[in-house]
C-alpha cells in the first residue's frame, strides 16, 4: 500500500490482476486509454494504480475489512494474503485464490500451505494431485499447523492399517 499526495491509496498492477477477473494486458490497456490512474512506482519498482480505480472491479463482494485485506496483502503481509486466498477460494475464484495462497505459502504461512494441500487433494483450481497435496500438508505440519498435523497423523494411521 502506498499513499499519493492527496492521501489516496494505491495498489500494484499485480494486485489489480489478482483481485479482479481482468488480465494484466487489460489493466495496461486501461492505463494507456486513461481509464485508470497510474501513480508513481513503489520502492520495489512496481507499477501502482489508484485504489479507487481498482476496488470497484474486485470480482467478489467484499466488506470494508476485506477490502483492507487487499491493501495489506499488496504490501506483502502473508496473513492477509492467506485470508484473501481463502476468500477467493470460498467464492470459487480458484485462480485468484491460488495466487494469494502461493504468495503466503512462499513466506512460510502454514495455514496457506494447508489450504494449498486441500486444493491439490480436491483438484480445486489445479489438477488433482495427492502427492503435491501431501507435500503441502507435510510442510504445514512441520511448521506446527495443528490441523495439518492431525491430518498427517490420520494419513499415517490409514497407511499403517493398510499394511497390517
Amino acid at each position: 500500500m502506498q499513499l499519493m499526495e492527496a492521501n489516496t491509496l494505491t495498489v500494484s498492477i499485480e494486485t489489480a490482476v489478482a483481485v479482479t477477473d481482468r488480465s494484466r494486458s487489460t489493466w495496461w490497456r486501461h492505463l494507456s486509454e486513461g481509464k485508470v490512474t497510474r501513480v508513481t512506482d513503489d520502492a520495489r519498482g512496481r507499477a501502482m494504480l489508484a485504489w479507487a480505480d481498482v476496488a470497484p472491479e474486485i470480482s467478489v463482494p467484499m466488506d470494508a475489512d476485506e477490502l483492507a485485506l487487499v491493501l495489506r496483502a499488496d504490501a506483502g503481509e502473508s496473513e492477509a494474503q492467506n485470508e484473501l486466498g481463502q476468500i477467493f477460494l470460498h467464492a470459487d475464484k480458484f485462480k485468484l485464490a491460488l495466487y494469494w495462497l502461493r504468495l503466503a505459502a512462499g513466506k512460510n504461512n502454514a495455514d496457506a500451505m494447508q489450504w494449498l494441500a486441500h486444493c491439490y487433494v480436491s483438484g480445486k483450481g489445479v489438477p488433482k494431485d495427492d502427492y503435491l497435496g501431501v507435500m503441502w500438508l507435510a510442510k504445514a505440519a512441520a511448521l506446527g499447523h495443528v490441523l495439518a498435523q492431525g491430518q498427517m497423523r490420520g494419513l499415517l494411521r490409514q497407511s499403517c492399517s493398510m499394511t497390517d
